[in-house]
């Protein structure tokens, strides 16, 4: 198994992990550090970067080339997208939605799920491809665990911070490609100089640098 499908079951596990904590379960109603978003629904969403997966790799493999991540991260409706925007406002629902059943029953699915998962992630050809939801173009498996450790490293903190506790330690075969992504898309949004200068010069460095 290669380093990305490692990284990916890695992060999986931990975004396990915290929703399992106690607190979660207590605060499930209470609102998120996401606006319009209660903790429940937080949880949810972070569970669904599990949940998602055995359902991508049931759909048949898109014809042509995959995307590379830049172009992908160039057409996701959501990216840059204000909070009000419907690609929002449906992640938003989707995740209140599924926070319905309650923190047990969250739980229950997304260990079972990624125990299920885990050996196809696994064995997966190395040049598998995948369609990505909503748009259906292709990603290599590879790349689309990455937008996964994206989500499940982003929405970790998101949680942690909402709860009240400090964010899981990923390790660094998680955290060096979420950064790494991420300086590519600040880079793309902003210019070199712009992050050249929000990492080395505090002096210089631009009022926001945000890559997503």
């Amino acid at each position: 198994m290669n380093q990305t499908r490692t990284a990916y079951l890695t992060a999986a596990r931990s975004a396990v992990a915290l929703i399992a904590e106690p607190v979660v379960a207590r605060r499930w109603a209470e609102p998120s550090a996401l606006d319009g978003l209660r903790v429940g629904g937080l949880a949810a969403h972070l569970g669904a970067q599990i949940l998602r997966v055995p359902t991508v790799l049931d759909q048949p493999v898109p014809p042509g080339e995959p995307l590379d991540l830049l172009t992908h991260f160039g057409r996701v409706p959501w990216i840059h997208a204000g909070p009000d925007a419907e690609a929002n406002v449906a992640v938003r629902r989707i995740g209140s939605a599924a926070a319905e059943a309650g923190p047990d029953a969250l739980l229950a699915q997304v260990t079972t799920t990624l125990d299920e998962v885990a050996p196809a992630v696994a064995d997966a050809p190395a040049d598998r491809v995948v369609a990505v939801p909503p748009g259906g173009w292709g990603l290599t498996l590879d790349d689309y665990l990455v937008t996964r450790l994206l989500e499940i490293a982003v929405h970790s903190d998101d949680l942690a911070v909402s709860v009240g506790i400090d964010p899981p330690e990923l390790p660094a075969e998680v955290i060096d490609p979420v950064l790494g992504l991420l300086t590519r898309l600040a880079v793309r949004r902003h210019g070199q100089p712009a992050v050249l200068r929000a990492l080395s010069r505090a002096e210089r460095a631009p009022a926001d640098i945000t890559a997503i």
